[in-house]
């Protein structure tokens, strides 16, 4: 007898996603409308994740044939008005495919185990993570107390992010206190040296920080706002699908940044 195919209820997932990121507690940008952003007919039966909606990622969530996208970065940054060319095309890919999105931001960034700084932390095997930077009402980010080798550390996280980081070499060699905010908090660097650290690790930021790290004494390293953010979509989607018995995979669309 051929397999029945396992579903899953959209509403129960998408309570489910809620209370596990606590997204009643974790304030945001306005842009973000964390949950979920489009609705399908009601069930799931295969999850996809990707750091970005659009119409790229919805396009391979559809060649997938997943019904639910789970993304860091939603559709609604900006006002979405007219929905004409390519936002109307985005409209047909998501109605004629089924297909529903569930954007998760902070609230996926300051998560203690299914979060992008978790994720980073635990791959660069970084143990008793303190909580780190206050965005928005709560610590985004972590920190750690170590000793490691500036250049070791340049090397772990080129072997992870796929890329070498650029560094801004403004600390010492030896780290001792790092600290960890995925994505683009590089405009924030003092406000990570006021919290006390050596060495801050996030994805991207303005030219006009390489003078301020020389002038703060710390260390900055860049490893790219899409790279640094890959953990958190691939690690709630990896939960839902055990949590619902249904597959999923991520969708690899780097912007280059």
């Amino acid at each position: 007898m051929p397999s029945v195919q396992k579903k899953a209820n959209l509403k129960t997932i998408v309570a489910h996603c809620d209370k596990t990121l606590r997204l009643d507690a974790i304030g945001d940008y306005d842009g973000a409308h964390n949950g979920l952003q489009v609705e399908n007919n009601g069930q799931v039966t295969r999850i996809a994740a990707a750091v970005d909606a659009s119409l790229a990622t919805v396009r391979l969530a559809a060649e997938a044939k997943a019904d639910l996208l789970v993304v860091h970065h939603g559709l609604f940054w900006s006002p979405q008005l007219p929905w004409t060319g390519p936002k109307r095309a985005l409209i047909g890919e998501l109605v004629e495919n089924n297909l529903a999105v569930y954007s998760a931001h902070l609230p996926l960034d300051a998560h203690p185990r299914l979060g992008n700084n978790a994720g980073l932390c635990k791959a660069l095997k970084f143990t008793k993570p303190k909580p780190f930077f206050v965005e928005h009402g709560a610590p985004i980010g972590l920190r750690v107390s170590t000793r490691l080798c500036r250049d070791i550390l340049t090397s772990r996280l080129k072997t992870i992010l796929g890329a070498a980081p650029t560094l801004l070499r403004g600390g010492p060699s030896v780290c001792k206190k790092i600290g960890i905010v995925t994505g683009g908090a590089g405009g924030s660097i003092a406000r990570a040296a006021a919290e006390g650290v050596d060495t801050f690790i996030t994805g991207e930021g303005p030219h006009w920080t390489g003078a301020l790290a020389e002038e703060l004494g710390i260390n900055v390293f860049y490893g790219g706002h899409y790279a640094t953010e890959t953990f958190g979509v691939k690690a709630l989607a990896a939960h839902l699908s055990k949590q619902f018995r249904l597959p999923w995979e991520f969708l690899d669309h780097p912007t280059g940044l």
